[in-house]
């Protein structure tokens, strides 16, 4: 196929099945694995297996390594070495061992064997760690457990790999061919380990003297793929370098900043290698197989999740920290496909026996979010301790709040919500603060914090909470859906109490005015009402009138500082956050339909979109009225979000709707 209609294809295929994911909620890179298999040359037929694909999919694997390897700090290491090598060997050692011997009955090569148990006992790193970060679970006790057992994972994988290179090497060489990959990995270690860091600091400090961010880019894609080069004229693979030099760039000054320029690159082709992973996959066989499929799917999950329950239960955590831990581990990960595709060229899995595997895999890991998601419930279910621990939470919860009265619940207890509380206690308001970061709320309930452990979005804990006796409810993190959870609950349990929402910026103000907010504030807009009101008074406005326009301003709901002209500089806002309102200016020119029409008639085809201001002759028009008529040279200013902007830009000079 010609080069550009591959990429092509690629390009349009990953854009639409990514999308697709991120509106169901589902991880970019299933997204990619669907895309894989649509196109794949088992499906459509759109996308050959063809060299020059594998051979950028080996990039993608070269800079998932040197990913895993920035984020891996030795420091960390040794802080979590009882999870990482406890209780993560021991959940590797004991799922690999299960599906080792399960592979003997299905009559496999004990290469085969190896690799598929390999693969299967592996976790997704990528995904867990995104979901515990959305729940705000990533410091709790199962969160350090489950993330140490990751680690020990990511770690795991570059055994694995030097293990799969020298499979292909005829058996009675096979352990000579292991003991000089082994000695070669050490010797290559210690020399990129001991004398890459003094080399790399001094490369690193003499790049960032250019002050050039293109020569910056050049010189980590040259440390990487060098190191990658150097490892695999060892004999070694091309991942090993990658991450060694993830290691020891993660030890410099310049960590974050790589990792900032890296991740485009990381991304588009951690995308195509997962494409090509997709495109392994025979959807025939597959659908000719369902039933098979179902089983393994069943036996993947169930032993992963029985190996880690014994193995945290045995390191003696409780039942509930256990399952919760299991719940995560059981899916499988991105390093299995990694090792499936290493080792496909050397033909020791059956093609079917593949088949149904990825096809497991795949599926196993689409159900993670929704098995995360359902995961309180499934213990509280399950967990005869979840019940006292939750019973005891509640209790302590009631108890310290029995007797009050006219009370602030503050919901949240991060640095936001321990301004507000002691800002609040030096005007003598009773406060009690909920927060469900059980490491935050012990540290700050022992130094005698008015914090106690509560999930605010849950109905009980409101209750417990005395929400029938407080005087008013902050929200104090800016999360728009929990925010709208509890001012429901607080609606529903007790309608005249004020509850007050804090936003990151404007996006969701009328939302949640609507659901029923007493105050919404908004964090970037009151910065900047801030400063305004703090120039106004260094320049000789008096008192009395700034906080007349301050007043004003929270009235009208920040309706003069909504929204922004976007420059080159707001670039780098990330695609989450561009959701926000903005400003765009139109110029009315003399064939434009909108001229000699007035607003009254345009507003249909700008749905979603609001005019202003009209600057007519040098002279602005603030709030224009709806019969005020567009001339030519009129320059509206209209303010939403991008999609509705660019379709309202579109009818004033077109007239499209």
């Amino acid at each position: 196929m010609d080069p550009l209609n591959l990429t092509l294809i690629l390009l349009i295929s990953a854009i639409l099945a990514v999308s697709l994911c991120k509106r169901l909620g589902l991880p970019p890179m299933l997204g990619y694995l669907l895309a894989g298999i649509i196109i794949g040359p088992n499906a459509s037929g759109l996308v050959p297996q063809e060299q020059t694909t594998a051979q950028l999919a080996d990039f993608g694997v070269v800079f998932l390594m040197f990913t895993v390897g920035l984020e891996f700090s030795l420091g960390q290491l040794a802080a979590m070495k009882k999870t990482v090598f406890g209780l993560g060997g021991a959940q590797l050692m004991m799922s690999f061992t299960l599906f080792f011997i399960g592979g003997h009955f299905l009559s496999l090569s004990w290469q085969g064997n190896l690799i598929l148990s390999g693969a299967l006992s592996l976790s997704s790193t990528a995904i867990m760690a995104r979901l515990l970060a959305e729940r705000l679970e990533m410091k709790s006790i199962h969160g350090q457990r489950i993330m140490g057992v990751l680690l020990f994972q990511d770690l795991a994988v570059v055994p694995f790999l030097i293990l799969i290179s020298s499979l292909a090497t005829p058996h009675e060489y096979l352990l000579k061919t292991l003991g000089l990959a082994l000695f070669k990995a050490i010797v290559v270690l210690i020399l990129l380990l001991g004398l890459g860091k003094k080399i790399l600091d001094k490369l690193f400090y003499w790049v960032a003297k250019q002050k050039s961010s293109e020569v910056f880019l050049l010189n980590v894609l040259l440390v990487t793929l060098g190191m990658s080069y150097i490892t695999e004229q060892a004999g070694l693979s091309l991942a090993l370098g990658a991450f060694v030099s993830g290691i020891l760039i993660s030890e410099t000054d310049y960590r974050y900043q790589v990792e900032d320029y890296i991740k485009p690159f990381r991304d588009i082709l951690l995308g195509l290698f997962f494409i090509t992973i997709g495109a392994l996959l025979n959807i025939h066989i597959v659908i000719h197989n369902s039933y098979w499929v179902l089983l393994a799917l069943i036996v993947i999950m169930l032993a992963k999740l029985a190996t880690a329950y014994v193995s945290s239960r045995l390191l003696g955590n409780i039942d509930s920290v256990a399952l919760r831990i299991a719940l995560a581990i059981a899916p499988a990960g991105e390093f299995g496909f990694v090792l499936l595709a290493q080792s496909e060229s050397l033909d020791f899995v059956p093609h079917s026996i593949l088949q149904i595997t990825l096809a497991a895999m795949l599926i196993s890991m689409m159900v993670s979010p929704l098995l995360i998601q359902m995961s309180d419930r499934i213990v509280l279910y399950c967990c005869e301790s979840e019940w006292s621990m939750r019973a005891v939470a509640l209790h302590q919860l009631a108890a310290k709040t029995y007797g009050t009265k006219g009370h602030i619940i503050v919901c949240g207890y991060g640095r936001s919500g321990q301004n507000l509380t002691r800002f609040l206690e030096q005007e003598s308001l009773s406060v009690i603060a909920l927060d469900k970061d059980t490491q935050r709320v012990r540290s700050a309930a022992i130094a005698g914090e008015s914090v106690v452990y509560g999930e605010a979005s849950r109905r009980e804990v409101l209750i417990a909470a005395g929400i029938h006796r407080a005087s008013a409810v902050i929200v104090t993190f800016a999360d728009t859906a929990v925010s709208l959870a509890i001012i429901n609950h607080v609606r529903e349990l007790e309608p005249g109490i004020p509850v007050i929402v804090r936003t990151y910026d404007d996006a969701d103000l009328d939302m949640l005015k609507n659901a029923g907010a007493a105050e919404v504030v908004p964090e970037i807009l009151e910065g900047s009402l801030m400063l305004a009101s703090h120039a106004m008074l260094e320049l000789g406005v008096p008192l009395s009138k700034v906080l007349k326009r301050i007043r004003q301003v929270r009235a009208e709901r920040y309706h003069l500082m909504r929204g922004f002209f976007r420059g080159v500089s707001d670039e780098s806002i990330d695609l989450e956050e561009s959701n926000q309102p903005r400003l765009i200016s139109v110029l009315i020119v003399e064939d434009a339909y909108a001229r000699g029409k007035k607003l009254k008639e345009l507003m249909a085809g700008c749905e979603g979109v609001e005019i202003t201001t009209i600057r007519r002759h040098g002279e602005r028009n603030l709030h224009p009225q709806a019969e005020t008529q567009i001339e030519a040279q009129d320059v509206v200013v209209l303010l939403g979000v991008s999609e509705k902007l660019a379709h309202a830009e579109n009818y004033l000079l077109q007239g499209n709707k």
